[in-house]
Parts: C-alpha cells; sequence; structure tokens
C-alpha cells in the first residue's frame, strides 16, 4: 500500500529535500523526526530567500548533487500538478524517494509513476486524504478527495450583497431573485448567483450546488463566478444567495456550508431572512444570526427579509421596530424597499 497511516513511515525515509515553499512543505518538515536538507520552489520571488534556517532554491537536481538526501518531499498545491509530476520524475531518475501529497499528485492516477519507482528500486509514498477512515467509520465514503479547485483570490469591483438567514426555507432565494429583478427594473446592471440546484429563475446567472462542494472549494467556486460575471457583464452590483444559518439549531450540518459561502463572498452588505414560527426548523433567531455574521466578515446587516407564511400577527413594521433595520415582506412589494436600504448605503 502507498498511502502513508504513520509518520514513522516518513522518517524511515530521512534525510529529505522539500518541493514547496509554503504551508504543506512548513507542515512536512514540522513533522516529528523529520530531517530536512533544503526546499525547492517554481515561484521566482521566493528562490534566494530564507524559509527556516534554509535558503529556497530554484533547482530539484542542485540541491540532489549538493546534499545527501534520501528522498524527496513534494508539498505542493492543488493546480500544480504538472510541477508535481516533473519533480518526482527528477526525483526517481536520481534514485531518490518520492513522498507526494494528494493535493497535487496522486499516485492513485499517476500509475507510471509506480512502475518508474519499482523499476528503480526506489519508495513513492503518499499522504493521502485518508477517506479510507471515512470508509471504516460509516461504510461509505468518496473514492477520492473531492477538493478540485485551484485556491484564486479575487476582489470584485462590484458592491456585493450576501443574502443570510436563520434558517433553512426562510426565504433567501426568493429574496435574491427579487432583489435582482429589482435593480434590473431602475437601470442597474446586475449579477445574480443562486448557491442551491433549485436556483432557476431568472435573473439568476450562475446556480451550483454548493452543498456538493468541498468546503474548501467552495469560496473558489464564489470568486471564480464573481470573476466571469465581472468580464462578461460589468455589474453595479452582485447579489449572492447563502445556505442555510450560520446559527440554526438542530441540524449543524449546513452551518459550515453557510459559513464557507459567506466567506467567499466578503460582501459588502447583508440582509438576513426569517421565518417566524417555522414549522419545521429552528432557528435561533435574528439577533444570533446577526452577530455570528458580523463576527465571520467584516461585512454590515442592513435590512430584513421576513417570511410571514406561518405567522398572522405579525407585520414586518414589527421587526423593523424590535431591530431597528428595514424590514420588508419580499412577497408583498418588499424589493423596492429593501433595494433603497442597499443603494443608500452604497452612496454614503
Amino acid at each position: 500500500m502507498y498511502f502513508i497511516s504513520s509518520v514513522k513511515e516518513i522518517q524511515d525515509l530521512n534525510p529529505f529535500i522539500v518541493i514547496g515553499g509554503g504551508g504543506g512543505g512548513e507542515k512536512f518538515s514540522n513533522f516529528e523526526g523529520i530531517e530536512t536538507l533544503g526546499f525547492v520552489d517554481d515561484d521566482e520571488s521566493k528562490h534566494g530567500k530564507k524559509f527556516g534556517k534554509y535558503t529556497i532554491s530554484k533547482s530539484l537536481l542542485d540541491l540532489i548533487e549538493n546534499t545527501d538526501a534520501k528522498s524527496v518531499a513534494i508539498m505542493l498545491p492543488i493546480g500544480a500538478e504538472g510541477a508535481a509530476l516533473k519533480y518526482a520524475v527528477q526525483a526517481i531518475d536520481n534514485n531518490k524517494n518520492v513522498v507526494c501529497s494528494f493535493r497535487s499528485l496522486s499516485i492513485e492516477e499517476n500509475s507510471a509513476l509506480l512502475n518508474f519507482a519499482k523499476e528503480k528500486n526506489v519508495v513513492i509514498k503518499e499522504i493521502s486524504p485518508r477517506v479510507d477512515v471515512i470508509d471504516k467509520l460509516f461504510g461509505i465514503s468518496h473514492d477520492k478527495c473531492c477538493e478540485i479547485l485551484p485556491k484564486i483570490s479575487y476582489k470584485p469591483k462590484a458592491t456585493v450583497v450576501f443574502i443570510g438567514g436563520t434558517s433553512q426555507e426562510c426565504g433567501k432565494r426568493t429574496t435574491t431573485r427579487l432583489l435582482g429583478e429589482e435593480a434590473i427594473k431602475r437601470g442597474l446592471k446586475v449579477g445574480t448567483i443562486s448557491t442551491d440546484e433549485m436556483g432557476l429563475e431568472w435573473p439568476v446567472d450562475f446556480n451550483f450546488r454548493a452543498g456538493s462542494l468541498s468546503a474548501m472549494d467552495v469560496p473558489s467556486a464564489i470568486l471564480q463566478s464573481f470573476k466571469v460575471i465581472e468580464e462578461e457583464k460589468n455589474p453595479d452590483i452582485i447579489f449572492i444567495e447563502g445556505q442555510s444559518s450560520l446559527t440554526e439549531i438542530g441540524n449543524p450540518h449546513p452551518r459550515g456550508l453557510s459559513a464557507s459561502i459567506l466567506i467567499g463572498a466578503n460582501p459588502d452588505f447583508t440582509i438576513v431572512c426569517h421565518r417566524p414560527n417555522h414549522p419545521f426548523r429552528e432557528p435561533r433567531g435574528i439577533n444570533d444570526e446577526i452577530k455570528a455574521i458580523e463576527a465571520i466578515e467584516p461585512t454590515e446587516v442592513i435590512g430584513l427579509s421576513i417570511n410571514l407564511r406561518n405567522e398572522t400577527d405579525l407585520s414586518p413594521e414589527d421587526f423593523e421596530k424590535e431591530y431597528n433595520l428595514p424590514a420588508v415582506d419580499m412577497k408583498n412589494g418588499g424589493a423596492s424597499k429593501l433595494l433603497d436600504a442597499i443603494l443608500e448605503k452604497i452612496d454614503n
């Protein structure tokens, strides 16, 4: 088996040259009992700079020639598959053992490397996502790691408005859609993103089920959506639908998803949706959700969308008075008032 299950297996391959002068390389070199003789990175801006007690090199072959390393650890991120494969071939060709990360070089998907290592009589091992452990716990798991998207950074030029909520099924999708419609009626250029497979209605530009992605991939998917929308439409404002809630009681599973979407969106402003007397969810409430949202991201909650489907005695005005925020019923013409509140904040 080429999966590593303990640090002892790595220690037996000491000492190492580490490929990757970043977080992955640092984590690997910090394993107990690991001897590191140098670092290599393709990023020219890192060449010649100190990384721990070593200077980052641009050439693996130079370090192989000038050190007594027995092994090469390839700790590159997702998206660096080509570089990882290059370094693995160089290492094996020079009779060095290889330890790689599943993030950039899956041995399962590069079986030719196993044959090459066998031919050269060297060891090749992978630090895997250990989905086999999940299979042992549940009797079912993904066949392989589902984290596949590259990590990107992007700051949209448009104002971003996040539509969050106190629970599932509280009106986030409807609020997002109707705000988009209202903004278009007023002549604004609008981007609208749904993070749910049910977000099929106009004016949604992109819809995808964020819950089907790794939590690590959700921010990348959102940032790439922003980037493509801005390239195609140059919008004045982007509305993005959240999922579930950060604070809902009784169902913790989607709450991490909610945080991932919020973090990826990094919104300028936020609208919170709430459904009083929800028949099958247990929201903690508006105050708790506002505190949680504003604690995670430097955004401002500027309005409330109240779903009155299960409430006959209260009105949006009651919530407005209690929370000192504009509050509307989107199914009864509330989009205009809520958009006014958003545009007023943008203008200020």
